[in-house]
């Protein structure tokens, strides 16, 4: 398999690849669907990409991210040599990069529990307390739906998506996944978690005969912010530790 170049980018290539394994353990991205970006400058981005010996985001090495502009084309020379081809739903990541200047990662994937609560009319809503703080803020600030099941392979669509997004870290996409965007990509996989955990607790509830009721306003004021050091760099360090085992058995 041949490296790509731009060897100055070999540690984020890490991350991204390192990104797609933990979304693979955590099942938010089975089989072969599923990518993650991260902007390089402001018409450049890594992004995983699929060569001619595909084997799914599980398995993917550093050697599957490469470099692009924002129409797909080779990002510097040599980035799509050896067969590499970006998703065909690049303009996805494409049109956050350009529309959220305070976003430079990208996740896109498949959680079957969240596209299930959604079919199922489940908001995604901050149920829990202390369980999961980082989620249940996000889920307090609301976290909308692209109404549509299409896959957002061209600018009108991902500009619907996005347009639905608003101003939201992740929105769910009708019938297919969900996007989230954050200044990392550590924090981007980490919200996907976050919501999929929301999602799969919410089925639960309901399908045990229960009520999903929000957390009382008082109870969400004394959640503390525990800093990225707790809420990132040490959950990410446990994702990492996490898809190791998942991959080696």
């Amino acid at each position: 398999m041949n490296a790509p170049p731009s060897a100055e980018l070999a540690p984020l290539r890490t991350l991204l690849a390192d990104a797609c394994r933990v979304l693979a353990a955590r099942g938010l991205a089975d089989g072969i669907l599923g990518h993650v970006s991260l902007r390089i400058d402001v018409g450049r981005m890594l992004v995983r990409c699929r060569g001619p010996e595909e084997r799914g985001l599980a398995f993917t090495t550093d050697a599957d991210i490469r470099l692009v502009d924002l129409s797909g084309e080779p990002g510097a020379a040599g980035e799509l040599d050896g067969g590499y081809s970006p998703p065909n739903e690049l303009p996805l990541h494409a049109e956050v990069l350009r529309r959220r200047s305070d976003v430079d990662a990208v996740v896109h994937a498949h959680p079957p529990a969240v596209v299930a609560a959604d079919l199922a009319g489940i908001a995604i809503r901050p149920i829990v307390g202390a369980f999961d703080i980082p989620g249940t803020r996000l889920a307090a600030g609301g976290v909308p739906v692209y109404l549509r099941g299409v896959l957002v392979r061209d600018r009108r669509l991902a500009g619907e998506m996005v347009a639905a997004m608003g101003e939201r870290p992740v929105v769910v996409l009708r019938g297919h996944g969900l996007t989230s965007a954050a200044a990392s990509v550590e924090q981007a996989v980490l919200q996907s978690v976050g919501v999929d955990r929301l999602a799969t607790l919410s089925l639960r509830v309901v399908s045990a005969g229960g009520t999903l009721t929000d957390l009382p306003a008082a109870d969400l004021a004394e959640l503390p912010d525990l800093g990225a050091a707790f809420n990132t760099a040490t959950a990410w360090r446990h994702e990492l530790a996490r898809a190791a085992v998942d991959t080696n058995g």
